[in-house]
């Protein structure tokens, strides 16, 4: 696993952050965030779904667990935050971890066990600023090739 990091300094920089990853992004990928309350997760995923195409508002599924998007590929936006390890595998998650979609996952350090070894987790660290601090955790060589692809792009802060 390689361990990139980046720093944001507003939340407008916070979506185009997450855009330029939402472009790159293919069907069956899997983006996990965690980080504290109000550490950017929600405002992150409407970034990605910005650069999906989601026409729809983006907002916390924390009661609902899971919201579907349509856009350039589906958007599965997921909140585990209530959701005990044991109830994850009743979800039927792995339906969406397989489907044709991307899932983001807030708070997925609590369902780690399920998730797929192939994947993106990102932990956001909030500072009393706006700013904000990104690790990206690159679980698989595509994953890897797109944050060092992060990396050179000069727009993003490091």
């Amino acid at each position: 696993m390689a361990t990139f990091h980046f720093i944001v300094t507003s939340p407008e920089e916070t979506l185009r952050f997450a855009k330029k990853i939402g472009e790159k992004l293919q069907s069956g990928d899997i983006i996990t965030l965690d980080g504290g309350l109000g550490a950017g997760k929600t405002h992150f995923t409407k970034g990605i779904a910005a650069a999906l195409h989601v026409t729809k508002t983006v907002n916390s599924p924390t009661f609902t667990i899971i919201k579907e998007y349509d856009g350039r590929l589906p958007l599965y936006h997921m909140d585990v935050y209530r959701i005990e390890s044991e109830e994850a595998d009743e979800l039927g998650l792995e339906e969406y971890f397989e489907g044709k979609g991307v899932c983001v996952i807030e708070w997925a350090e609590k369902i780690t066990e399920f998730l797929p070894k192939e994947r993106l987790e990102i932990y956001i660290e909030r500072h009393p600023t706006e700013e904000r601090h990104f690790y990206l955790h690159a679980h698989g060589t595509r994953w890897k090739k797109l944050c060092e692809e992060l990396e050179e792009d000069e727009n993003i802060s490091n």
